[in-house]
């Protein structure tokens, strides 16, 4: 992406690719997907949110999880 406020693509795209990394540590996150309310304003700033939406403690655990592993590899 450049310095410009990203594209509806270039969000979606940002959140399938989310969606592919979490699934490679069998974590599904429901709600995951591209705010749209953010392209309606009449500002540039912060457009193009991505919504992680709610999780259960269960799926919080697992990203946390992986998060540590990758850190520390």
């Amino acid at each position: 992406m450049s310095d410009q406020s990203p594209t509806a693509y270039d969000v979606t795209l940002c959140v399938e690719n989310l969606r592919t990394a979490l699934a490679l540590h069998d974590i599904t996150l429901p709600s995951l997907r591209a705010d749209l309310p953010s392209f309606a304003g009449g500002y540039t700033s912060p457009a193009g949110l991505v919504a992680l939406g709610n999780c259960n403690t269960a799926t919080a655990h697992a990203l946390a999880t992986a998060l540590q592993k990758a850190e520390a590899e």
